[in-house]
């Protein structure tokens, strides 16, 4: 069927209501917009759901909902799992309440029982609460850091990390099994919870989720020696982060922690930001406002569902706020954490640091310098959870820290997806301590560089939207896949690996090598003097990206590198 015989469908259909259906002949005339919206069904991926709220095959509404649910319900009740039940939990973006709710009502009506929390909740803690309550499965409703017309739909299994091979693929093919918007079950909420099937869960998970967090501090003695005098500026835009930090740092002993007023309240129209990420310096403008008129210490701001955390630190010497990339932020509290343990005799002999191809090689020297091996994977956290999990299985080693390069760590193995919320407690914990030694955050990651090497990464996003853009993201990865590259800028690449094809191809000699690499549409050129570089196209959003990192002789000398880097990297993939 192609878009305009399904757009027709929709308009048409008795399955479809009447909001979906006058939403649709409004574009009546607007060709281009209904390719867009039926060129293809929104695909179910390895992690879920993710696209544009709207009407049609291609958007987030009810009925591309309705059927990724129903998938997921097949698959669970197929395994006979289905009374260990499903943890559901909600960001602030549009739709995602009343989605959260169908999801529940669905799986309800095919004998699942749902434990959905009685407001919006961070990412983390419904990791957690997967474990906490024992269940199958989790769902959150979310589209992390994307742009307001976004929403999106993870799917997490039941050791709490997001689904990973083969379940992935199993639901994924019970999701495809559902040709009809027919077949998807309902329930009312009425007879759900005469049934027992429908729970409201929220302030005992909570509070369980804080002990935990508030258990891991490692130095209580600094914070209460110094949490009066440092100054915390903190922004959950507009998202779920502040269900929990706030109170958490108080109860703690930061007695000066400053929301951002205008940014503390949920809103899924995020209002002050056209792009809700930390990881773009332009989110932090009203909090680095509020920082400058107290004069903070720190500046933090997590994504709307809180797993991802960015943070400038104020320099005492220059008086000017340092942004740190996301590999920085998670190095230190990494550096901070496991000297720490280290130092009171309670670091695994064990121990595992897992990190990601495109995530800072300075992670391979902290691991070495404290005896920790280290396990590299795929981008997605949910590759570190699978690792967190094999360990567990196999008590090879324990996990100490993960981390990837998009802002996002996990300091302990309570949950099994990145945490923004201990990662703020973590950065404040470590600001506390460094601040007894005299030192600010920014003193801390000098010394970190000066006594590792001045590694520097960072990454560029080609935007290419709609079905045309699908075609030239596809066109350059092939294009890159099927040609020898012997240089990057002034470097030498030395080895060239495919995940898709497992391969690595050693350029100077030209042998190939097949190492049983995981398969992935990701493509890695490492570089002479420690160099690297790395192409992808993303999972979750329509681009193509590039990652480069460098290690220098001083913050100029890596800086001036890296951008050679990138630019060399640009030119090669246009």
């Amino acid at each position: 069927m192609n878009y305009l015989e399904e757009y027709k469908k929709w308009c048409e259909g008795d399955v479809f209501d009447q909001d979906t259906k006058n939403e649709l002949l409004s574009i009546k005339n607007d060709e281009k917009e209904i390719e867009d919206r039926f060129y293809q069904e929104l695909e179910f991926g390895t992690a879920g759901l993710r696209g544009v709220i709207g009407a049609g095959t291609n958007r987030m509404n009810k009925y591309t909902v309705g059927k990724a649910t129903q998938g997921l319900a097949n698959y669970i009740v197929k395994r006979g799992t289905q009374d260990k039940g499903v943890a559901i939990s909600y960001d602030s973006r549009k739709m995602s309440d009343e989605f959260s709710k169908q999801t529940a009502l669905i799986l309800n009506a095919n004998g699942i029982k749902t434990y959905i929390f009685e407001e919006l909740r961070p990412v983390p803690e419904l990791s957690f609460a997967v474990r906490e309550l024992g269940c199958t499965a989790g769902v959150m409703i979310t589209a992390s850091h994307n742009p307001p017309k976004y929403n999106g739909y993870k799917v997490y299994w039941d050791d709490g990390s997001q689904i990973v091979n083969p379940v992935d693929k199993d639901i994924i093919a019970e999701v495809r099994n559902i040709q009809n918007y027919e077949d998807i079950k309902n329930i009312s909420e009425e007879e759900a919870k005469k049934k027992g099937l429908y729970n409201i869960i929220g302030k005992e998970i909570d509070e369980k989720y804080i002990n935990i967090l508030k258990s891991s501090v490692l130095n209580p003695e600094a914070i209460k020696k110094v949490g009066k005098d440092l100054k915390i500026v903190y922004t959950p835009l507009h998202g779920t982060g502040n269900t929990l930090v706030e109170g958490l740092l108080n109860d703690l002993g930061f007695e000066n922690v400053y929301v951002v007023p205008k940014q503390a309240k949920p809103d899924g129209n995020f209002p002050t930001v056209s792009y809700p990420n930390p990881e773009d310096p332009k989110a932090f403008e009203l909090a680095l406002e509020l920082a400058k008129e107290k004069d903070a210490d720190i500046v933090l701001a997590t994504d709307p569902d809180a797993d991802r955390l960015g943070i400038f630190v104020k320099d005492s010497k220059t008086q000017e706020y340092k942004n740190y990339t996301g590999n920085m932020s998670a190095l230190l509290i990494a550096e901070y954490r496991i000297s720490q343990m280290k130092e009171k005799g309670i670091l695994p002999n064990n121990g595992m640091f897992i990190t990601t191809v495109v995530s800072s090689n300075l992670a391979y020297d902290i691991a070495k310098y404290y005896g920790l091996q280290i396990r590299e994977v795929l981008t997605g956290f949910k590759n570190i959870g699978e690792q967190m999990k094999l360990a567990e299985i196999n008590k090879d080693a324990k996990y100490v820290f993960g981390f990837e390069e998009s802002y996002g760590c996990l300091i302990g193995d309570y949950a099994r997806d990145k945490d923004g919320i201990s990662a703020v407690m973590a950065l404040c914990e470590a600001a506390a301590y460094y601040k007894t030694k005299e030192l600010t955050l920014w003193d801390q990651m000098i010394n970190i560089y000066e006594k590792y090497g001045y590694y520097k990464e960072t990454q560029v996003s080609i935007v290419l939207e709609g079905s045309e853009g699908a075609k030239q993201i596809k066109e350059m990865m092939e294009k890159l896949r099927n040609t020898d590259i012997e240089k990057i800028g002034n470097y030498k690449v030395l080895k060239f690996r495919d995940y898709r094809e497992d391969i690595v191809k050693n350029m100077n000699t030209k042998e190939v090598a097949n190492p049983g690499l995981p398969k992935s549409n990701v493509l890695y050129y490492e570089l002479e003097n420690n160099f690297w570089c790395c192409v992808r196209p993303s999972g979750t959003e329509p681009k193509i990206k590039l990652y480069m990192g460098v290690k220098g002789t001083s913050n100029e000398d890596a800086n001036e590198k890296l951008e050679q880097l990138k630019e060399a990297m640009v030119k090669i993939v246009k």
